[in-house]
């Protein structure tokens, strides 16, 4: 019984593609019911995330014939007439297994080394378990993917640094302060980066957001969103006193913020550390503000920057990860030759010792 993944991702497929693929939380329930009805597999889970839509399943049918099977029963499902070709990859062990653990430790997302795959593969595999759908073979392989994807985020630097322009914001501010607490945040214009960084700050703990744009009536949508409180763009300095990160990204073709200006508003906040986070281009504030004593100013090529750094650090570990995986593949797959029918699953459906 082979294990096969048949499936697209946004290696293969844009975005386009996939979201006709990808199934709402009723529709899993179906498919995988669907799934054994036809005696198309006999243990199956099936992972649908926003860049990937993927099913993993065994049968007594080979692996080719399996995965022609589920490449049909994914386009059947979904109306899809047409064939979408290359975009629709299928792999049998040892790949698919390959496979499957490079998915859960996040080496195959989007974000190298993210960790937000491995809870959406727990809660597919946990669906899978719950409608009775998986069995010895996927219940061991699955268990395994957990089980590796915790020894990678342990024993390896792979999700070392942040490597996204609001994670670094977010990081330069926890080395800045003390406590993310207390501390105030301004978000002058109302663009996605800088929506992101808000957010990722105030997820940290950041006391409240202000939002400052020339259309207020983004501000307050932006406000409303972070649970913020919006303020006129030419009132903004008002509220200086009390704001210790602020977060630029007007479309404006001048500083909106230059080295005076600050100077003469920093009389009025004492020596507090002030972070500036400049995601504007053509930029927002004048560069010799960092020159300012407790001034800290960075700009988006600072932080794509040491997002790359991170980004480097992270792709040194790969070759390590990858001699992990195929040590812990050939376990597994030994195993399931040893003892095909045996498995151990505690009452959270976890194997035991695993």
């Amino acid at each position: 019984m082979p294990i096969v993944v048949t499936g697209l991702s946004h290696h293969s497929s844009p975005v386009e593609l996939r979201e006709r693929f990808a199934f709402t939380d009723a529709q899993l329930t179906e498919a995988l019911g669907q799934l054994r009805e036809r005696g198309i597999a006999d243990e199956a889970v099936i992972l649908s995330t926003c860049n990937r839509v993927e099913i993993y399943a065994t049968s007594n049918e080979p692996d080719q014939a399996l995965g022609q099977a589920l490449r049909r029963f994914l386009c059947d499902f979904h109306g899809i007439e047409e064939e979408p070709g290359e975009a629709l990859y299928s792999l049998s062990d040892p790949q698919s297994v390959d496979h499957l653990f490079r998915v859960s430790c996040g080496m195959d997302s989007m974000v190298l080394g993210e960790t937000e795959i491995l809870g959406q593969l727990k809660q597919a595999y946990q669906l899978a378990l719950a409608e009775k759908a998986t069995g010895t073979k996927l219940n061991k392989t699955f268990q395994k993917a957990f089980n590796v994807a915790k020894l990678i985020r342990t024993g390896t630097q792979i999700q070392r640094g942040s490597i996204s322009v609001s994670s670094v914001a977010v990081e330069l501010a926890e080395s800045i302060f003390d406590s993310l607490k207390s501390q105030q945040v301004l978000v002058i214009g109302a663009g996605d980066t800088s929506e992101k960084a808000a957010r990722a700050l105030k997820s940290r703990g950041a006391s409240s957001v202000l939002v400052s744009n020339r259309s207020h009536e983004k501000a307050v949508a932006l406000a409303d969103e972070l649970e913020g409180r919006a303020i006129r763009f030419d009132t903004w300095e008002e509220e200086f006193k009390s704001i210790d990160i602020i977060i630029s990204s007007t479309s404006a073709p001048h500083y909106v913020l230059t080295r005076d200006k600050l100077q003469e508003m920093l009389r009025k906040r004492g020596h507090r550390p002030l972070l500036l986070v400049d995601i504007a281009v053509p930029r927002d504030i004048d560069p010799d503000c960092n020159q300012l004593e407790n001034v800290y100013v960075y700009n988006i090529d600072d932080l794509q920057t040491i997002a790359g750094q991170y980004l480097k650090q992270r792709k040194a570990e790969l070759e390590h990860c990858e001699k992990l995986i195929a040590e812990k593949r050939d376990e597994l797959l030994e195993g399931l030759r040893a003892h095909p029918n045996r498995t151990q699953l505690n009452l959270n459906g976890q194997q035991a010792g695993a």
